[in-house]
């Protein structure tokens, strides 16, 4: 499985509601519609505040998306769906995203338990 994880930052005068409200609710409808599902698609919001964080002061991002597919080519697949969208998604982007930040990097995955999947 071809894993890629994405580092992403609200726009700036964002609360976090409001950008877990226009990600959920406008862009991943949006990405659903322009492109084939991927075969997992996960937003892990961070938790400000929360006592188990550790160097909270540091983790400089509000959201890690996950996606997967069987492999890189329907990967690229995807991505050339989304491209074919022209601005459509950079434009979308823009309305709750600081697009001056973005980590992004292909994962390989190692699991140990996964009760999910019982």
């Amino acid at each position: 499985m071809y894993k890629k994880l994405s580092l992403l930052r609200k726009r700036s005068g964002m609360t976090t509601a409001e950008f877990v409200d226009y990600y959920e609710h406008h862009h991943v409808p949006l990405i659903l519609a322009l492109a084939p599902t991927p075969d997992v698609y996960k937003r892990h919001y961070v938790e400000r505040g929360d006592p188990l964080n550790i160097r909270e002061d540091h983790v400089d991002f509000d959201v890690m998306t996950e996606i997967a597919f069987r492999d890189r080519a329907a990967f690229d697949r995807w991505l050339a769906a989304l491209a074919a969208a022209g601005a459509r998604v950079p434009d979308d982007e823009a309305r709750f995203l600081d697009r001056s930040y973005l980590t992004s990097f292909a994962a390989d995955e190692h699991v140990t338990a996964d009760s999910t999947t019982r």
